[in-house]
């Protein structure tokens, strides 16, 4: 797969002359003719985004993968529109038959044919297809047509063939991977059929291998590359709303965020223990999973902050992750200033520090920045897995919730599953997590579950 992101910076033609002066915008609109005034609007090079327009190159599926509003409808329906029209110089001919695939029929009409950024707003008079509803399929003047498909209907696609298909909103459907499947099969006239895909990021199968595979082109933007186009109050909403989760990343950003199989957390589990700020704590703790070397391409020194509410039995309190504060290619006297600080800033009462690759020496160094340091020093006799199952379930309790701004934190628990980290590197942030959860909420439920004799 070949990768295009696309920051919300880059301007279209349109773009800049809406921000040149007023007789340079004068002097363009003067030197057009009658007849290229009515082209404009309808001419979307001069007004795409630039990722809603197909890359040059031989491939297979473009896929347009970015944040609600980010304006991939508009792309899919344009590039349908040129596919019909011949429009783009490398292209063999006009597409004669398109497919145009979504989740149920009247998402198909909705959308992509009667939408806002759908196919007919987005065709000038001359050229704009018929909708023949009883037969489900647009007509242009050429001859070209657009017939509809279902992914609730897989099987609708055995039998005929086209030349292009959009598909809107991929990873949503429920029965992705069979429509997906039949959907190649159909794509087999012509000389080069291609497939434009419109999706919103979902942690799918079906999506992930299709991003893999290397006749797939991506153009990726966040929700703020489309902002001229959507209402200035939307943004403040959902960014204040939804700024510093996965959710927001998803949604807003375009990202793709994968949870691997079987893993220990959850991208719905972190979403539903979601907090907007934390509640008065008892105790508050760090942890700390050092890193064995500095430089650029070390290891993270895992620094997590945690909060409890200690109050009745232990099985009653709750826990809260406040920060992620971890730092990478520090030296070692960096990661401990970076980890007392944190202890400074949330006013933690105990630094939890794992010393097995470091030994004595992760002592010395946290004391030789403050001697005085309530430091505990806890060896892992046990596996990452091990450790981090009893944590993964306090969270399944619901007894564990997270604020927001812990990213790349989350990202690594989404990839810890019970065989092991499925990614690179080593998941020192959620280390740093399970040391300071065990300190304040695994530890004391084992003491009041097994208290000591004491003889009199």
């Amino acid at each position: 797969m070949r990768s295009i992101s696309i920051g919300p910076g880059l301007r279209s033609g349109a773009s800049w002359i809406g921000c040149a002066d007023v007789a340079t915008q004068e002097r363009f609109l003067s030197e057009l003719d009658e007849g290229e005034l009515l082209a404009l609007p309808f001419l979307f090079e001069f007004w795409a985004l630039p990722h809603q327009l197909p890359p040059e190159g031989d491939w297979r599926a473009w896929v347009v993968m970015g944040g609600r509003g980010a304006g991939k409808t508009r792309a899919g329906a344009e590039w349908v529109r040129a596919k019909v029209e011949g429009a783009r110089p490398l292209d063999p001919g006009p597409c004669a038959r398109v497919a145009l695939v979504g989740e149920t029929i009247e998402q198909v009409r909705e959308v992509m044919v009667f939408g806002d950024s759908g196919i007919l707003a987005c065709s000038p008079p001359d050229r704009r297809p018929d909708w023949e509803a009883s037969r489900k399929r647009l007509i242009w003047p050429n001859g070209a047509v657009a017939s509809v498909r279902t992914a609730h209907d897989p099987d609708g696609l055995r039998g005929p063939q086209f030349d292009a298909a959009w598909v809107d909103e991929l990873a949503k459907w429920k029965r992705g991977r069979e429509t997906w499947d039949q959907l190649q099969f159909a794509l087999r006239l012509g000389e080069r059929p291609q497939v434009c895909v419109t999706t919103t990021p979902r942690n799918v199968e079906v999506l992930k291998e299709l991003l893999e595979a290397d006749s797939t082109v991506l153009t990726q933007a966040p929700t703020e590359a489309n902002a001229a186009n959507l209402a200035g109050s939307f943004l403040e909403e959902v960014r204040a709303r939804y700024r510093g989760t996965r959710l927001g990343r998803q949604e807003l950003d375009g990202v793709l965020l994968a949870d691997a199989e079987g893993a220990l957390w959850t991208s719905e589990m972190l979403e539903a223990g979601r907090l907007g700020e934390a509640p008065p704590l008892d105790r508050i703790v760090v942890g700390l999973d050092p890193a064995a070397s500095s430089g650029k391409g070390s290891d993270e020194c895992g620094i997590v902050v945690v909060g409890a509410q200690c109050k009745g039995p232990p099985q009653d309190w709750r826990a809260v992750v406040l920060a992620d504060c971890t730092v990478q290619g520090a030296t070692p006297g960096n990661w401990a200033r970076a980890a007392i600080s944190a202890m400074e800033r949330f006013g933690a009462d105990r630094l939890v520090a794992e010393v097995n690759q470091g030994g004595q020496m992760v002592s010395e160094v946290l004391r030789g920045v403050d001697p005085l340091v309530p430091l505990k020093s806890v060896h892992a006799s046990r596996g990452k897995v091990a450790r981090a199952e009893p944590v993964a379930a306090l969270y399944e309790q619901g007894r564990v919730r997270h604020l927001r701004g812990l990213e790349a934190l989350e990202d690594q628990m989404c990839r810890m599953t019970a065989r092991g980290f499925e990614g690179a590197g080593s998941p020192d942030r959620v280390d740093a997590l399970v040391w300071a959860l065990h300190e304040l909420m695994i530890e004391p439920a084992a003491h009041w579950r097994a208290p000591g004799l004491r003889f009199l």
